[in-house]
């Protein structure tokens, strides 16, 4: 498991002042403990994607995209995948752990544990673009539930569609909150036509006070 130093920085709050020794080793420290704990565990599934005036509809399925930045991320797609990926829970339960016990490393190994996800999710979305191209087709990048109009309702929707209780060891609550909480879903497009790069940027996001927003679109 790869984990940017960088990214787990941001996350922290840094914005590319320098760090001091102690921190250095704190940060050392949750890489280390996280690639022990960690169940790095993923998958995705490919479909159709059939346009109705409902929205778009997953062959096979019974489940419709809804919203026009979805539909606009998708709009020359023929295909999606749909994927999954999970830290596991023991990511969660150690982080509650420091939470009372060791603020400041609950703190960081929070932040490490989230690059650490990004990191796997760019694994997987490797995997969906080299299986696309042996079919023949470009990908877009990955979208999640959450971002512009794409609802995040929608979690539990995605998560039964991929079986992921049964396969992974996730699941979804009534507030639309993945269990463990170190995991991400994501719809990817598969289409014929050359895909614009870095379609989602945190400047387009409705939520500018996000706690992880980054500084410019330079940077997305």
């Amino acid at each position: 498991m790869d984990i940017d130093i960088k990214e787990a920085l941001r996350y922290m709050g840094h914005r590319g002042q320098s760090i001091d020794y102690n921190t250095a080793k704190l940060l050392d420290d949750c890489i280390a403990e996280l690639k022990d704990i960690s169940k790095n565990s993923f998958l995705y599934e490919i479909f159709d994607i059939e346009r109705r005036a409902e929205g778009l509809y997953l062959k096979g399925t019974t489940l419709v995209l809804h919203g026009k930045d979805i539909a606009g991320h998708l709009q020359r797609a023929e295909k999606c995948a749909i994927m999954a990926m999970t830290l596991g829970i023991e990511v969660d339960m150690r982080i509650a752990y420091y939470s009372k016990t060791d603020l400041t490393k609950g703190l960081v190994l929070d932040a490490c544990a989230t690059a650490a996800a990004e990191s796997l999710c760019d694994t997987v979305q490797g995997k969906v673009k080299a299986e696309a191209k042996s079919m023949g087709f470009e990908t877009t990048s990955r979208y999640s539930p959450g971002y512009g109009d794409f609802s995040i309702g929608i979690q539990k929707e995605l998560t039964k569609v991929l079986k992921t209780y049964e396969r992974l060891g996730l699941s979804v609550n009534e507030s639309s909150i993945m269990i463990p909480r170190k995991s991400v879903t994501a719809i990817i497009g598969m289409q014929k036509e050359g895909c614009i790069k870095n379609s989602f940027k945190c400047s387009e996001c409705e939520n500018k006070y996000c706690l992880y927003r980054k500084d410019s679109d330079d940077n997305d």
